[in-house]
């Protein structure tokens, strides 16, 4: 998974951020170290050069991964305030991950397949990944000196670690949760020599944060309850493994690594000893078990799905998603979310236009103004007033950013659209529209379908008139299509949400002149960053929304595939990736209908001809109406 980058690099100097006022009150006597607070906040009296740096490696009791008949181990590498040598007890901020070491260069699964779903001869190289060595980031650097000790945790299987990974189920997930136990004094720690270590300075308190696959984490041990774990900061992370790899019954990728799966991701954070002669079995179980062939949810992802255990949540969550993340999906957040909401978790939100990246890259001051507040209250026990403000920041376009209480956007109802005779979309019945046809393909990508004018024999597109004023959707979109199948193998119906508009940039995001985008991983001064010029023109000005997909088979359930009858037509009804967008006057909205997403699902043999009825089809979104903060 990319879950990509182990720990985000400090972007810009950190000092030049930071204004602090070092005057006031004394510690409480001259030889008892203390927390300084100024205005309702931790103030940076403690000396990240001087910090206290130690590995401890943590027994995870009852967790055997690899079988070798002794209790799997992580590494737990700290650093904390000197202070704590003295008296002065710390909680701690912890980011597990299983990045900490260089990864294994492993081949992705071929998604070229043959009519029964069977992979062609053909291999993918998987692409690098960015890995970071520990204590790099800006969590050390402004969190230590205001009365913090930070903890990174080498997941099992990796690095220093003992174990096998086993990407996203209990064995994982008991690793962080183990440095928890030790920091309550609840599991075994050990130095490298092998005496026991006691964690006499940690105040028992920790918040886990992390992006991508550290952001996971996060997620699966606050579903296990742990007592110590007060609040979780998962940011682009995952909530169900399903959802990631599989989309309502079909084979899907991560986007930008087609053809990974969960066995690819797992031999990649193999990086601990001899981890081949240790772990060669647990590998092959997971590549026998995940299904590549019909894509069923089975009770194998089951136990990757932390919102079978959301009603065990004690902590309060932080999450943070990027609006164009197509790495891990926004289904993710969205549907954690919707569930902590049932179970009144006390909770916050961040939305933001990125792709699959941190916010400390494009809105630092006030993404560690809320942060420090956020860990300060529930770590520190300070009314910082955190918990006071608008639960929901959004995002609505590049650097405007707007403050709800709550999200989705109050306000927002289902509004449906019908598509009609002409390719038209609208908010009446249309009758009279006439049965179309399109034909599978596996060369094109749905962008190229997208930008493709007029009538074409691989997609259907049925489009608005220009918007009479903006319209705002916040949630989850959704699509009933009446349709059948014939001559062919693709299970696949795609959905795209499409904004087609003279302000849109062609490869599908809003920009404008020398605004800077960030394309990869987000980080400024990487390759994946760019400052746009003019933009030019293109033929047809446009933006992917969103997009949802649906193994045709699974109609009914995602764990259940049932054979279509060829030239039958059925109700397919599918969910979109879940957005907070606005469509511009003037511009114009679309749906456009294909079977193969070249960038994502598998490629079946070209030829199947899907027949639609557009009248019997419905188009649903979520649009608020009034903008009421």
């Amino acid at each position: 998974m990319h879950p990509r980058k182990a720990r985000w690099r400090l972007a810009v100097p950190l000092a030049a951020l930071l204004v602090t006022n070092l005057t006031g009150t004394a510690p409480a006597s001259a030889d008892t170290p203390a927390i300084k607070v100024e205005n309702n906040a931790t103030q940076p009296v403690f000396s990240r050069a001087d910090a206290v740096r130690q590995t401890v490696f943590v027994e995870v009791e009852g967790t055997d991964s690899d079988n070798d008949g002794k209790p799997d181990r992580v590494a737990v590498d700290i650093l904390r305030p000197k202070e704590t040598e003295q008296g002065l007890k710390v909680p701690v901020i912890m980011e597990a991950s299983p990045y900490y070491a260089p990864g294994n260069d492993v081949a992705n699964h071929p998604v070229d397949v043959d009519e029964h779903g069977n992979p062609l001869p053909a291999l993918m190289t998987l692409k690098s990944r960015q890995d970071a060595g520990p204590f790099d980031g800006y969590y050390d650097n402004y969190f230590l000196p205001r009365g913090y000790a930070i903890a990174l945790v080498e997941n099992v299987g990796s690095a220093r670690a003992t174990g096998c990974p086993t990407s996203g189920d209990r064995n994982e997930t008991a690793g962080p949760k183990a440095a928890i136990d030790w920091l309550n004094g609840r599991a075994k720690g050990f130095d490298a020599d092998g005496d026991p270590v006691h964690a006499t300075w940690s105040t028992g308190k920790v918040g886990m944060i992390g992006v991508s696959y550290n952001g996971t984490l996060p997620n699966a041990v606050a579903a296990t309850g742990v007592e110590g774990l007060e609040t979780i900061v998962p940011i682009a992370a995952i909530s169900s493994w399903y959802d990631y790899y599989r989309a309502n019954g079909g084979v899907l990728a991560p986007g930008g690594f087609q053809g990974e799966d969960l066995d690819v991701l797992a031999k990649y954070v193999l990086t601990r000893e001899n981890g081949q002669e240790a772990c060669g079995a647990v590998i092959d179980e997971i590549a026998a078990k995940q299904d590549r062939i019909t894509g069923d949810y089975s009770p194998f992802w089951d136990a990757r799905n932390y919102l079978n255990d959301v009603r065990k949540v004690k902590a309060s969550v932080f999450v943070v998603h990027g609006l164009n993340d197509w790495n891990v999906k926004t289904k993710q957040f969205a549907q954690w979310w919707y569930a902590l909401a049932k179970q009144r978790v006390p909770r916050k939100i961040w939305l933001h236009q990125g792709t699959h990246m941190s916010p400390f890259n494009f809105r630092t001051a006030e993404w560690l103004r809320q942060l420090h507040g956020w860990f300060d209250h529930w770590l520190h026990g300070i009314d910082s007033g955190i918990m006071r403000e608008p639960q929901a920041d959004v995002e609505i376009a590049a650097g405007q950013w707007e403050r709800h209480r709550s999200w989705p956007l109050p306000g927002t109802v289902t509004v449906p659209l019908r598509p009609g005779p002409g390719s038209s979309l609208g908010l009446l019945p249309r009758p009279g529209a006439r049965k179309e046809t399109f034909v599978d393909q596996k060369v094109r990508t749905a962008e190229q379908l997208v930008e493709a004018t007029g009538r074409d024999p691989n997609r259907l597109a049925y489009t608005t008139p220009a918007l009479p004023t903006d319209v705002r959707i916040s949630g989850t979109p959704t699509v009933k299509v009446r349709a059948s199948f014939k001559d062919g193998a693709s299970p696949y119906l795609t959905a795209l949400l499409v904004d087609y508009g003279t302000d849109v940039r062609p490869n599908g995001t809003l920009v404008s002149t020398g605004e800077q985008y960030c394309y990869g991983q987000g980080v400024p001064g990487d390759t994946g960053c760019t400052v746009l010029g003019n933009l030019g023109t293109a033929s047809t000005p446009y933006k992917i929304v969103t997009r949802g997909w649906l193994d045709v088979r699974n109609r009914h359930r995602a764990d259940r595939t049932e054979p279509l009858r060829p030239g039958k037509e059925y109700d397919f009804t599918w969910d979109f990736q879940p957005t907070d967008y606005l469509f511009k006057k003037g511009h114009r909205l679309g749906l456009v209908i294909i079977s193969t997403d070249y960038d994502y699902t598998l490629r079946y043999p070209p030829g199947t001809k899907i027949t639609v009825s557009p009248s019997r089809s419905t188009l649903n979104l979520p649009v608020t109406l009034g903008r009421l903060p």
